[in-house]
């Protein structure tokens, strides 16, 4: 009995001690957690859409490209930016307005419009709207089939011709051109209203007979078009002097046919265009836009590579075509980096 009552007491203390340490360790937790070191918060992530193109043009590459080099800073700027191919244009400046897109890819010559309330906003101009930087030049293309029987602009007459999908910036570019040559698209043509991207298929399907289109050179669906065993060539836009004194957007440019060794031509094709501007709203924040404006320019070398069209940029004619105002965060940086 007396050996039974020493084991018990030995066994209870041994508890109480095991107790004491467990009750111990909880006390000095919450001091251990206090003092770990304040690990820095990462920025919180804002995502942002860049509204493109077809995915054959170069607007589609052009926002990827942005894309990539902002991506690139994602944990500086906590920005996360993904390209979404559209309608075109039109089709942008809408989606920007509404807030569906923060950034968009648009002609000037839409930019102009639709911060002046011409064309399809006419009456309702897009006061929102804020230019962040124009791109590459682009050409009114003029494709047709060699077996159609068109060498010259007038012999359009009659014929099967894409002139572009609504909400595209090229649509309106076509009828421009069109007119100016004195032609109408419903009494003098068969216009057809279909996407630039199916425009090449459709060509050498042998369901149209020639296609518009408002591209960058050199360009996917171009070289799919000239690649086909349909032979096609480029034909020329010339009489455009008074369209030219009539829009400032336009100006005079050529399509570099050795880009695509399956034209027809043997010589550059002249022609009329425009440039590409990235374009966002006033409601997307300062330093959101001065990111995404600040990765471009301060890796220049590297955007200007990462496509063809690029070649003839410099920084200060990637200030040049914009009607719309500059957004407050691209000011901001041209200011800094000496632009303006």
């Amino acid at each position: 009995m007396k050996k039974f009552l020493i084991l018990s007491i030995v066994l209870f203390s041994g508890f109480a001690m095991l107790a004491a340490c467990g009750q111990g360790e909880q006390a000095q937790a919450p001091q251990q957690q206090a003092a770990a070191p304040a690990q820095p918060e990462k920025p919180k992530t804002t995502f942002v859409t860049i509204g493109t193109g077809g995915i054959t043009g170069v607007y589609y590459p052009t926002g990827g490209a942005i894309a990539k080099i902002v991506n690139a800073k994602k944990d500086v700027y906590g920005i996360r930016a993904t390209v979404e191919s559209t309608g075109g244009s039109v089709f942008n400046v809408n989606a920007v307005m509404a807030g569906d897109l923060q950034f968009g890819v648009v002609q000037s010559d839409r930019q102009y419009q639709a911060i002046k309330g011409l064309a399809e906003w006419e009456g309702n101009p897009q006061d929102d709207l804020r230019a962040c930087f124009s791109i590459h030049p682009e050409s009114i293309t003029l494709v047709a089939a060699v077996d159609s029987g068109i060498q010259s602009f007038n012999d359009l007459k009659g014929k099967r011709v894409n002139i572009g999908n609504p909400g595209s910036g090229q649509r309106q570019n076509s009828i421009d051109a069109i007119e100016a040559a004195g032609m109408n698209i419903d009494s003098d043509m068969i216009a057809e209203g279909i996407k630039a991207a199916e425009a090449p298929g459709l060509l050498q399907d042998g369901r149209i007979d020639a296609f518009f289109y408002t591209v960058g050179h050199p360009s996917g669906a171009i070289k799919e078009a000239t690649a086909g065993a349909r032979k096609v060539r480029f034909i020329p836009i010339t009489q455009v002097d008074t369209l030219l004194q009539q829009y400032p957007y336009y100006a005079k440019a050529s399509i570099p046919v050795a880009q695509y060794p399956g034209a027809e031509n043997k010589e550059d094709v002249q022609t009329f265009g425009v440039k590409a501007t990235f374009v966002t709203s006033a409601k997307v924040p300062e330093e959101v836009v001065y990111a995404i404006v600040k990765e471009v320019f301060d890796n220049f070398d590297t955007f200007t590579k990462l496509h063809p069209a690029y070649a003839g940029l410099t920084k200060q004619n990637m200030l040049e075509g914009l009607s719309a105002p500059l957004h407050p965060g691209a000011e901001k940086y041209y200011k800094e980096a000496g632009l303006m």
